[in-house]
């Protein structure tokens, strides 16, 4: 696979912001970062599956698989791999109290998504873009979805 590139560094050295210790953000702070860094790789993961395909397709295809309610069954499939401390900051984003609330999902798949984004937001930010896309890529293939 060649040399890990730890992206969170690059655009933090890049932009030439300071770099925090991803264990002392908020859940919610990770769960944000960590939305955004899932759906880069579902995204990712769609384009270069299906190719050159008509956008609303590509978008049915990447929010089937960054709902709510996938990302609920994606982190339950997965629990058994997590390490103590990823398990840890899991709970910390699902027991988060957000201000938010879920539009097309439960409580339970909302509060269960949001603590699998703040895992997603700690790997991201811990700079182990390598876990965190062993697990995605786990979970997408106890789902059958890849």
């Amino acid at each position: 696979m060649g040399e890990s590139l730890n992206f969170f560094d690059y655009i933090t050295d890049y932009l030439e912001t300071e770099r925090g210790e991803a264990g002392l953000y908020s859940p919610l702070t990770l769960a944000y970062i960590g939305d955004g860094i899932y759906e880069i790789i579902i995204r990712t993961f769609i384009v270069t599956k299906s190719g050159n395909e008509q956008v609303n397709k590509l978008h049915r295809k990447s929010s089937s698989l960054v709902k709510a309610e996938t990302q609920a069954k994606l982190i339950h499939a997965i629990m058994d791999e997590l390490s103590p401390e990823e398990e840890k900051i899991y709970k910390r984003g699902r027991n988060a109290k957000s201000f938010t609330s879920a539009k097309n999902a439960s409580i339970g798949d909302y509060r269960t998504a949001t603590g699998f984004e703040a895992l997603c937001g700690y790997l991201y930010m811990k700079g182990d873009m390598e876990r965190l896309l062993f697990l995605v890529k786990s979970g997408l293939r106890k789902l059958e979805k890849i």
